[in-house]
């Protein structure tokens, strides 16, 4: 068991921002059109001084950037919470079929010919949809317990994941069907402030929750007969914690379409640094899955002369990752 004293745990946190600061001069300097960090420090204080590099950095890096940072944290808080909550360490976030109502909704949307906001709506409104109905499934069985929600979750993800198959069958092949392909791999290719600023209020709900509940998530981990024992009323904080996590996860994959790997991985990252305490391990997650997202865009886009989608690089990192982060615990448990 990993001890952390609150001196290390503040110069842990702190050292994370300042990768993270980094980590955007280095994004707002990369890309088909290289800027060193004098001359974004130039533009961004005078931008009449270069029209072009200001529309650049402020129009097109600016909210990637921003976007990545948020999408990235809300995914890792999302994946921490639901590892607490359902007391599996395999669980991410797209648990009770967030991510594949998410993206029946966004489908739904592009077949209509919708613009990128009305995508982005239905989308979350498909998200918040499935995680509805996999609530409802649990209460008409009249069970309680994480157990019956991982399996709801599991039959409207297959159900979901069939509607996009056949939306997908239906679209038109040389636009529609790409359009919805590279929606489900990820992309923050469209994001700009305004659909940032749309989706700030269930970020900020979702965030808020969680880091006032991070306190019982620890103990809501170790099983529901122990937390019962601490005073904690299971059933609210469970199904709090669960709703948050949604707007989280909904919110992020409106923006971005589907992103694997960083709900599952970071918290793992997060826990090998500083423990099993949810409390401290959420906020490092938190800056964790930020710093990755960024990490990754900033490749998607300067690796070559397109876009890679987002899913297909965090595939690449995230499964090496998460392998050497089992092989880790392995070794500790020897």
């Amino acid at each position: 068991m990993i001890f952390i004293t609150n001196h290390r745990y503040q110069i842990i946190l702190w050292s994370a921002l300042l990768l993270v600061f980094v980590s955007v001069i280095i994004a707002l300097s990369c890309g088909r059109i290289y800027y060193s960090p004098v001359e974004i420090g130039q533009t961004m204080l005078a931008p009449q001084s270069n029209p072009v590099a200001a529309n650049i950095i402020f129009n097109l890096r600016l909210p990637r950037i921003l976007g990545a940072l948020l999408i990235g944290a809300a995914l890792a808080m999302a994946g921490c919470a639901f590892q607490s909550v359902f007391h599996n360490p395999l669980v991410s976030p797209d648990i009770l079929g967030v991510s594949y109502g998410s993206a029946a909704g966004a489908a739904t949307a592009i077949l209509l010919g919708s613009g990128i906001w009305l995508t982005q709506t239905l989308a979350f409104l498909g998200g918040v949809l499935a995680v509805g109905l996999t609530l409802l499934i649990a209460r008409i069985l009249n069970q309680r317990g994480t157990l019956i929600l991982v399996l709801a979750g599991i039959v409207i993800s297959g159900f979901m994941q069939a509607l996009v198959g056949l939306l997908k069958y239906i679209a038109d092949p040389d636009s529609q069907l790409q359009s919805i392909v590279y929606w489900q791999l990820g992309s923050l290719a469209k994001i700009d402030f305004p659909s940032i600023v749309a989706v700030i209020p269930f970020l900020l709900c979702g965030t808020i929750i969680l880091f006032i509940l991070r306190w019982h998530m620890t103990i809501l981990s170790l099983g529901d007969q122990q937390a019962r024992l601490e005073g904690i009323n299971v059933e609210v904080e469970q199904l709090l914690i669960i709703a948050a996590s949604t707007f989280l996860t909904a919110a992020t994959v409106c923006l971005s379409g589907n992103i694997g790997w960083i709900g599952l991985v970071i918290p793992h990252i997060a826990r090998l640094i500083i423990g099993d305490n949810t409390k401290r391990a959420l906020p490092l997650a938190a800056i964790l899955g930020g710093l990755f997202l960024l990490i990754v865009d900033t490749l998607a886009r300067s690796l070559s002369g397109g876009e890679i989608p987002l899913s297909i690089l965090t595939g690449f990192i995230g499964a090496p990752l998460f392998v050497y982060i089992l092989m880790k615990k392995k070794v500790r448990l020897n």
